[in-house]
């Protein structure tokens, strides 16, 4: 079951709402979308979803369908009073929690349950970078994510070093997952009809990370590099590494951060750590 553009209007009218630019609100409410989503997911009757920002449930419905549990976290009480009045919640199927996911401890949200999760969501826009880097960061019981975001969003995220759009959250989801855009999404789906393109992206965790050390001080190191990104590594990281500390791992030190591979960074840091234990 899914709400077609003119239902969606309808109960927004009836509930006297009007999406949030400031919280990102943009809501899926094309038909052949929403199931092409659910098709891509590859959600099976014994999967645990949680959605983020289900908005007035048009995903959510659908959901629900085909997968065994929904958690979904909603911040707006208005969208929150919809979600209540038209998806009756079922002992075990259905949980709707009305919170900030940004302040939320996921893990203790869904670890205590002892499953793991999938993410299915139109992500709001204001928030999806972060968002995903933080949940394969710190939410290791969600091993994959289906996600629309904002096309320049995806661009980032499948970006590969040398390119434009290469940065620290390239590098930190290609840390720890397989990344790839599956399908572009006009704005046309939406409500209200934003101003940019978005893309679905699949975000498959990686079952073994191809590194030992610390990846929050690789990410430190690549942070540093990439707020001077114009810069080349022998400036923006003079502080930190000789250039002949650059050499020794065979990286030019001419190179600018977004040329650096993930194999690369690794090495750094590999290097920074040697240096730190002697002295």
């Amino acid at each position: 079951m899914t709400l077609t553009r003119t239902q969606a209007m309808d109960l927004l009218h009836k509930y006297g709402i009007s999406p949030r630019k400031s919280l990102g609100q943009n809501f899926v409410i094309e038909p052949n979308t929403i199931r092409q989503v659910i098709e891509l997911s590859s959600i099976k009757p014994s999967d645990f979803i949680i959605e983020i920002g289900p908005g007035i449930g048009s995903l959510t419905l659908s959901l629900l369908e085909v997968a065994g549990h929904v958690t979904a976290v909603e911040i707006d009480s208005a969208l929150v009073e919809i979600l209540e009045d038209s998806l009756e919640p079922e002992d075990k199927k259905f949980r709707l929690i009305h919170a900030d996911v940004m302040d939320l401890d996921l893990n203790e949200l869904l670890i205590a349950r002892n499953e793991t999760w999938k993410l299915v969501a139109n992500l709001p826009y204001n928030i999806s970078v972060p968002l995903i880097c933080d949940f394969l960061e710190r939410v290791p019981a969600i091993t994959k994510m289906t996600v629309m975001v904002q096309r320049e969003v995806a661009e980032r995220l499948v970006a590969k070093p040398g390119e434009k759009a290469f940065g620290l959250p390239s590098l930190k989801v290609q840390y720890f997952a397989e990344v790839k855009k599956i399908a572009d999404v006009p704005s046309s789906v939406f409500l209200p009809k934003p101003k940019v393109e978005s893309s679905l992206l699949q975000i498959k965790r990686l079952e073994k990370h191809s590194i030992s050390t610390n990846p929050e001080l690789l990410f430190e190191l690549a942070k540093q590099a990439f707020n001077q990104r114009r810069k080349m590594l022998r400036r923006s990281l003079k502080d930190i590494f000789e250039l002949n500390d650059f050499e020794s791992v065979g990286i030019d030190p001419t190179s600018r951060a977004e040329d650096i591979t993930l194999e690369e960074w690794i090495s750094l840091t590999e290097k920074f750590v040697r240096k730190r234990e002697k002295s």
